[in-house]
């Protein structure tokens, strides 16, 4: 293994810096779009989704969110599937949960109420995501256990 140098790393960097996109003279064709979410889509309806894949975002999820668009939400995806459990700690926004199995079909809807400290658990101990909305979403949008969406298609956006 050959040392790398603090200077030679301190170039490299300065030459990464150096290559600018907006030097291209097509740089200004390119249509970037920033703040794109991932879609969860159940055919008649479809939902933005924040995901929340680890640990601490898990932990987080939607506390101390004064407002959320109609059609957008939080989408916890878990490693295993188990029976879930959700609380409102420090969550201002009343929320529905929607819980799903590995194969993307809604199982369970259940309302959540600000500040709410009181566990919410699942039935079923087979679930592998939860989707949290604002509260009446899945009504709203006529969405009722045994709906589905492709998780595949969320995990890779």
């Amino acid at each position: 293994m050959i040392p790398v140098r603090s200077h030679t790393l301190s170039l490299l960097l300065l030459c990464a810096l150096a290559i600018n996109p907006a030097c291209d003279s097509d740089s200004h064709k390119i249509d970037v779009q920033e703040n794109v979410l991932p879609v969860v889509d159940f055919g008649h309806a479809r939902v933005s989704v924040e995901l929340a894949v680890d640990q601490a975002t898990q932990a987080k999820g939607l506390m101390f969110r004064k407002s959320m668009p109609e059609d957008q939400g939080m989408l916890f995806i878990f490693d295993r599937p188990k029976q879930m459990s959700f609380w409102m700690r420090n969550t201002h926004l009343p929320l529905d949960i929607g819980f799903f199995t590995a194969d993307g079909v809604l199982r369970e809807i259940y309302p959540l109420y600000p500040h709410d400290e009181n566990s919410r658990k699942s039935i079923r101990f087979d679930l592998l995501y939860a989707l949290e909305t604002n509260q009446g979403w899945f009504e709203r949008h006529g969405l009722k256990p045994g709906d589905k969406f492709d998780p595949m298609s969320v995990r890779n956006p």
